[in-house]
């Protein structure tokens, strides 16, 4: 008689737009978990693709038990549709990886053996990012280290979402709410016993980025904003500042008129300075807004994600 099979692990892939790519990362996942010899699932999130990846998914999933598919109302976002995968999964560790393959799946496999070391998380650290631009290079590392100066957290640089998570990790981030959500970090802010394992990150292998500049900004922003009040303290003290600056300003004038009879001249330079002072101002005000805005979307207290369907969860594996 045959017995339904225990979940060790568990593979999140979220995918949007993905029909050229799904199929090959099928098949690299599946070799790389059967490899384990061990019972594994794969969930791929369809975070509102606008192509064939949701059917093509589903038809896999129709083959293959071990496969499952969640399917978004609409277009959620990466993040999102990773915390999905996460609050869906089974396994005892669980693995995120993008579905574009630039992150190799047989890494996984050196993730686990980590795991079974006593490793809680074990994250991706690149080494190399081939296929990439030279801007999108530098933004990264920059953004990566001007983080890490900003924050009390501890998040590792040259590193993605490409990681392995004990099952008491993922239980303690599903205990934190916030809508705009920088995984990376959160997984950083919970602790635990973390180890990174390096690789190259490879060419995209088909289709195009899902992260354009408007995305990568915004994603920057999340995570900035998530884990560090420091703008927020740099706006203060530099409006303190530029208030010293104006004050110093008015007690000169006003020495020029009452001890040397005269005034610097120039409606040009008045105006200018008036302008750069206007701009630090409204600088100032977008910073606060960041916040607020967030704070709106926690008010609201809205779901995360809408899930449409599910796709091959009523399914038993057995062996």
């Amino acid at each position: 008689m045959m017995k339904a099979t225990e979940i060790i692990y568990s593979v999140v892939v979220p995918v949007y737009n993905e029909e050229l790519v799904i199929n090959e990362c099928y098949k690299r996942l599946k070799k790389v978990m059967d490899s384990t010899k061990e019972g594994y699932e794969i969930i791929f999130i369809n975070d509102g693709s606008k192509d064939n990846t949701l059917e093509i998914g589903g038809n896999i999933s129709n083959l293959d038990p071990n496969i499952k598919v969640i399917n978004f109302s609409r277009n959620f976002g990466h993040q999102v549709a990773v915390t999905a995968g996460m609050d869906n999964a089974c396994g005892k560790a669980i693995a995120i990886i993008d579905a574009d393959l630039q992150d190799p799946p047989e890494v996984i496999l050196d993730m686990i053996k980590k795991w079974k070391e006593g490793f809680d998380v074990v994250y991706g650290k690149r080494l190399k990012r081939k296929g990439e631009t030279l801007f999108k290079k530098v933004t990264s590392k920059a953004f990566y280290r001007i983080l890490k100066s900003m924050t009390t957290v501890d998040i590792p640089v040259d590193t993605g979402d490409f990681r392995l998570i004990d099952r008491k990790v993922c239980d303690a981030l599903k205990q934190l709410p916030e809508r705009n959500r920088y995984v990376r970090g959160l997984v950083s802010w919970v602790g635990f016993k973390q180890v990174a394992v390096e690789y190259n990150r490879e060419e995209r292998f088909a289709g195009e980025t899902k992260y354009p500049l408007k995305k990568m900004i915004k994603f920057a922003s999340d995570g900035i904003t998530a884990f560090s009040y420091k703008p927020l303290k740099f706006a203060t003290y530099l409006g303190v500042g530029m208030s010293m600056l104006s004050f110093i300003s008015i007690l000169i004038v006003i020495y020029q008129k009452l001890f040397t009879g005269s005034t610097t001249a120039g409606w040009a330079s008045l105006v200018a300075i008036s302008l750069f002072f206007n701009g630090l101002i409204l600088t100032m005000l977008g910073i606060i807004g960041e916040y607020i805005g967030r704070i709106y979307d926690e008010a609201k207290g809205r779901p995360q994600y809408i899930i449409s369907e599910k796709i091959g969860f009523d399914k038993v594996i057995n062996h």
